[in-house]
């Protein structure tokens, strides 16, 4: 396995203080996803079941509202989204469109129930960095 994609991987904020075996598990099990400029990757709605990880492009997340469609913030490389899917297996709370073509790890929840299986103290640190992560676009949608 690349040692490059093992630290990219370590860098997010997913997957922060993560063992790289756990790593490397996730690498060796997570959909590689291209998608052009002006396709989704998800739709508002659509029912969710993974988590994406930006590995190259800029996206759009944009929420219909009041019969307008609103942007709620751009991402980058390393940034992850849909991560709510996986604590709700709810519907998609809004679409993320390419903005350029992008590169994505699609994580699923089947390979976050296995890690749970094989080692669940580095399961509970990937959900506890989601958490973080949803906490903290929290605190900027208030700001």
């Amino acid at each position: 396995m690349d040692p490059a994609r093992i630290d990219a991987l370590l860098d997010t904020a997913m997957f922060g203080a993560v063992s790289e075996d756990v790593a490397v598990f996730v690498l060796e099990r997570a959909a590689h996803r291209e998608v052009g400029a002006g396709e989704f990757f998800f739709r508002q709605g659509e029912r969710g079941g993974a988590a994406f990880l930006l590995q190259s492009g800029r996206v759009r997340v944009i929420r219909a509202w009041g019969g307008q469609e609103h942007l709620l913030r751009h991402l980058g490389s390393g940034d992850c989204f849909g991560e709510v899917a996986l604590l709700d297996f709810g519907p998609r709370s809004a679409s993320v469109v390419a903005d350029e073509p992008c590169t994505a790890l699609e994580i699923t929840a089947s390979v976050l129930r296995r890690i749970a299986e094989i080692d669940p103290m580095q399961f509970t640190l990937i959900y506890m960095n989601l958490g973080r992560e949803l906490g903290r676009r929290l605190r900027d949608a208030d700001e």
